[in-house]
């Protein structure tokens, strides 16, 4: 008689979308268990760096620490910028998913998702760093296959279908069929390009200059895609520093102002798609042509982005449920359903 293996029984295997806004882990028979900002807040005191925070925590301290803390982000358009901070944050997040470090070390097999257009180098890096973060195994799935999973296209079947994955460091435009990639494209624009679009218009216009969460916040509350039709739509109260006077100042921010500032960011995600529907297969884009395109990520809950996309293209645009959890749902359901086992890479 073969007994189970009482490690294996108390690990629990997950899927990571290692996103460089925020990572979402899924465990295996739990489902979606954490939701945290991709941030670790380090405490440099005495030339020993030691870990302060890690997820919310980090974000909370951005931009006000101290000298002697530093706030990180360890991941850059979509993948690893500084290797060691990104293992801690990992490793921190297995422990957290797994409710705290418990008696027994667990090692739990991993899927992390990467962007389609990441180098080998890229992704050895991210597989290192999950390995020194606990994992027993690691595997990789690209992320507009696991947002498509996650999304509930017919991945596995013989039909075209298109996905647009807007993520806070890349955006990701994909034609899937039969478990494969039949065209991919990366851009390393998304979420972050949008933020940094916002800090520089209103510093041009305005001569305040803003921090990163305001920015990100002025995105979610006012953000749009293409100008208002009734005129400069709402207005949102904004603090920064005056640039000529150096002194803290309260301005109005139109949304007018917010769709002009995001144009160009958001004309070189339609013009990516575009770029991919003109490289697909005549028979995969009949397909498309039926079916739709489908939205996922942060950046698909955009207001009127998928109004955008469907007057550039000339096509339906579908923006999915769950968008923001959509490639870890995917990732999640690729690890545990045996019909999509072809997708995950080994390391």
């Amino acid at each position: 008689m073969r007994f189970p293996n009482p490690f294996k029984l108390s690990s629990h295997d997950m899927a990571i979308d290692l996103g460089t806004v925020n990572t979402v882990v899924y465990v295996r028979g739990r489902g979606i268990v954490l939701n945290e900002p991709s941030v670790v807040a380090l405490d440099v005191t005495g030339g020993v760096t030691k870990v302060q925070a890690v997820g919310a925590d980090a974000k909370l301290m951005m931009g006000k620490t101290p000298d002697n803390i530093r706030t990180v982000r360890p991941l850059r358009d979509g993948v690893i910028a500084d290797i060691e901070v990104a293992e801690q944050m990992i490793k921190h997040f297995i422990d957290k998913s797994h409710g705290g470090k418990g008696w027994i070390t667990r090692h739990p097999d991993v899927a992390i998702c990467v962007p389609s257009g990441s180098t080998m180098v890229e992704r050895r890096a991210i597989r290192q760093a999950a390995n020194k973060a606990g994992a027993a195994k690691v595997f990789l799935i690209e992320e507009p296959m696991a947002a498509a999973i996650g999304a509930g296209l017919p991945v596995t079947e013989p039909i075209g279908a298109m996905v647009v994955d807007i993520g806070g460091g890349t955006t990701e435009v994909a034609v899937l069929s039969l478990q494969g990639l039949a065209y991919s494209n990366s851009v390393r624009v998304g979420g972050d390009k949008l933020d940094d679009a916002i800090t520089s218009y209103i510093r041009r216009k305005h001569n305040l200059m803003i921090g990163e969460s305001t920015a990100e916040r002025i995105k979610h509350e006012i953000g749009m895609a293409r100008l208002p039709s009734d005129g400069a739509g709402p207005e949102m109260r904004v603090k920064g520093r005056d640039l000529v006077a150096g002194v803290p100042k309260e301005i109005g921010v139109t949304q007018a102002e917010v769709a002009e500032a995001i144009s160009e960011p958001i004309g070189q995600i339609m013009q990516a798609v575009r770029v991919a529907l003109e490289n697909t297969e005549p028979e995969l884009a009949a397909d498309i042509c039926d079916q739709g395109i489908v939205m996922t990520g942060g950046g698909a809950l955009l207001q009127r982005i998928d109004e955008v996309l469907s007057t550039a293209t000339g096509l339906p645009v579908i923006v999915a449920d769950n968008a923001l959890i959509c490639v870890a749902l995917g990732a999640g359901h690729a690890m545990e359903e045996p019909g999509f086992k072809g997708v995950l890479m080994a390391a």
